[in-house]
């Protein structure tokens, strides 16, 4: 992949539904009262201030897609998750995230 594929995300398409088929959890990284006013159905609500907390309740043999309202929030989640070894994906806005499914 060359340099600008990588600056402007022309990399291999992520097929989301596939992953959640196949059993990945879906990890909004919101606020709980930003997750009570909409959410993906079955998500599980872990706030980004809380995450490194919360690791050790996650299962490292599943697969993650994190989720937030823009995607920023949820950039920074992915890091902080593979940094712990976990397969982990940057679904961006839950709403978009949503219409992927």
């Amino acid at each position: 992949m060359g340099f600008l594929s990588r600056l402007f995300g022309g990399g291999p398409k992520i097929d989301f539904a596939e992953l959640k088929r196949n059993g990945a959890l879906i990890l909004d990284v919101r606020t709980p009262q930003e997750f009570k006013g909409g959410h993906i159905k079955g998500s599980k609500n872990i706030p980004l201030q809380s995450l490194n907390n919360k690791l050790k309740g996650l299962k490292k043999n599943q697969v993650i897609i994190t989720c937030c309202a823009s995607g920023n929030r949820s950039g920074s989640a992915k890091s902080i998750l593979k940094n712990a070894g976990f397969e982990v994906y940057n679904g961006g806005g839950w709403r978009s995230l949503n219409n992927k499914l």
